[in-house]
Formats: structure tokens, sequence, C-alpha cells
């Protein structure tokens, strides 16, 4: 099936650290391009009816990260938390002489604009994170961001290994509760029956990298529940709590405008998030769990939202968009609602 919709272009970017693949919306404004990034297992084919929905005259690029989409399957060191999939981002723009832009980031790619705003700050005009990781990361941490247990339950042993083989197997049907478009109906959006080409949504998770250097990544053994913790290589290591820490940005004295949008009913990143296996644990889908003293769900969007409060008292501009009815991806269940803000946002900065 064609996977570049009618209205834009994709082209490989040939950078000093890999060979990026990107889809493009041509602009002739003066304006700074827009930058998208998405989250995991997914591409900038998720990406492409936001492109088309821009105004006239608006540049968008979206970038797909190493390992997924067409961009090459390099390897991914996680000991350096998300500054691969950053330092990345920032090679392609630095090839395309692009300036500052403004940068969107979805789920795992909101993690990935905050860490390029720490690190290459002149290329920032403005944020907007969708439905963002933690600043803390994902699993493992309480409130204040202190790390649990050494981050046990986090990182590359927590995926599901039947969803997987489903991925690395290429399924395209909805069989099994771990197939692709089963999770991308269940957890990627609340009404998958409002949202059109689902068909290049499932396709786009399926360009995912598969394997210890991608995704999930590698994991250790340790004593803690549930009996492995965060490993070195790989997607998911790359948001454990040992290795991600984004709450610089609140020290930094670079501060852009941030946009932060998400959905009201958000199943993978919540104070209440169905990936998250403390959660898991304290509603008996997990065995064994040693209690909310010892292992207590992350209140996620509550750690973003503290955490944003701080760069907002430090002098940084700070909208928040809840979106009514809404699931992990506005962009894409609510385009009209986000769009709007993304403009407002992008016109005032």
């Amino acid at each position: 099936m064609p996977t570049v919709l009618a209205g834009l272009t994709a082209s490989d970017v040939r950078t000093p650290r890999l060979t990026a693949h990107v889809v493009e919306r041509a602009g002739v404004g003066n304006g700074s391009p827009v930058v998208l990034v998405h989250g995991n297992v997914s591409s900038s084919l998720f990406f492409q009816p936001l492109m088309l929905g821009l105004p006239e005259g608006v540049r968008a690029l979206a970038v797909d990260l190493r390992g997924f989409g067409d961009s090459e399957r390099l390897p991914v060191d996680a000991t350096r938390g998300l500054r691969d999939y950053s330092d990345d981002v920032a090679a392609v723009l630095d090839t395309l002489g692009t300036g500052p832009v403004h940068l969107v980031g979805w789920s795992m790619g909101g993690g990935v604009v905050l860490q390029l705003l720490l690190d290459r700050p002149d290329l920032v005009a403005s944020v907007t994170l969708e439905s963002p990781v933690s600043p803390y990361g994902f699993g493992g941490t309480t409130a204040d961001g202190t790390i649990l247990n050494g981050g046990a339950g986090t990182g590359g042993g927590g995926a599901n290994p039947e969803f997987v083989a489903a991925l690395q197997a290429g399924d395209r049907t909805d069989a099994s509760p771990t197939s692709p478009r089963t999770v991308y109906r269940t957890t990627y959006v609340k009404h998958p029956e409002r949202v059109p080409n689902e068909d290049l949504w499932v396709e786009s998770m399926l360009t995912t990298a598969i394997g210890e250097d991608h995704y999930p990544g590698d994991a250790t053994v340790v004593e803690a529940w549930p009996g492995f913790g965060p490993g070195s290589r790989g997607v998911l290591n790359t948001m454990t709590p040992d290795h991600l820490d984004l709450t610089g940005i609140v020290d930094a004295p670079a501060k852009p405008p941030i946009l932060w949008v998400h959905g009201a009913d958000d199943a993978i990143v919540s104070d209440a998030s169905f990936f998250d296996l403390n959660l898991l644990g304290s509603i008996g889908a997990i065995p064994g769990w040693p209690g909310a003293d010892v292992a207590p769900p992350q209140p996620m969007v509550s750690q973003t939202r503290a955490v944003l409060e701080r760069y907002r008292a430090a002098g940084g501009a700070v909208t928040e968009v809840v979106v009514p009815d809404c699931g992990h991806s506005p962009h894409l269940e609510a385009p009209a609602t986000f769009t709007s803000a993304l403009v407002a946002h992008i016109g005032a900065a």
C-alpha cells in the first residue's frame, strides 16, 4: 500500500551520524519549520494528516528515528538516555540547515525534543509535547522522581513478548489481543472507529526494528519484584529512570515556550498507565506485587505537570491543553483541536 500521502514527499538525509528518512510538506513561508518527532513503535507516517492540515506556507518535516520507519537501523545506546535519538535529529537539522525549528514530540518523542532542548537550544524556537513520557522516565519512580528499587520493572524486560513476536512476524490481523492492530485500537486511540487510515498506522508500527539493540532492548536480572531491571541497550531502556532525567529544563538558560497537549483518557501515559508494571501488579495482573509502599504506580502526568510548573516559575511559558474523550494520540483523535493549539503556539513563539 502507498505509505506517503499525496501532498507530501519523502527522502533520505545523509548526516555524519546516520542516514535518516524524512517526510516533508514543502512550505514557502519565512517562519521556522515545524519538525515532528514520533514515539515508540511508530514512525513519521503517523504525522501525515497533521502535516497536511497545517496552514498553507508552513514547512513541516517528520523524521524517522533510528530503528523506525525507513531510517538506518543503528543500535541504541540506552546508557545515554534518549540522546542517540536527539543527536540524530540535531544532525538532520544541521545537515538541512534549518536553523531554529518548532519541535513537536509525541510520547517518547516528547522526551527526545526535551533532550534536544537541553543539548542544542540553538535549534529550538518552541516545543510542543504531545502525550510525552514523564521527565523522570517510564516507570519505577515516586511522584518526586525518586527511583524505586533500582528501577526494577522498567526497561526492555517489560515488553510483552507476544507483542514483540507479532511485530517481528509482520502480523497485520486483529486475531490476537497482542497483535499490532489490536494494540493500536486499544491503547493508541480511545475511539479507533473515528480515526481513518488504520492500515497505514499498522504499517508504521511494523517498521519497528526488533532486538536487544532496538525494540524492546535487553534486561538485567534483579532480586526486587518483578525480577528484572534496566538494561543498557535498546528502546525501552532509554526511558528507564536511571538513564533518563529531563528535569534540567527547569534550570536551563534557554526557555522557549512549551505547549503540552494530552488526552484525558490516555492508556499509555497517565497516572494509572496500563504499561506501568507497578500499576499492573496493583490490580493483580502480575502476581507477587509487594505493595504500594514498595512499588507504587508512577504518576506520570502529575510528574510532567509538576516539572512544567517549575519551568514556568523559572521564567518559561507553558500552555496545557487536556483533550476530553481522547487517548494517546490527540493529533489523530482530535485533529482540529490539536492543529489549532499548535498553530497558535508557533505563531506566538
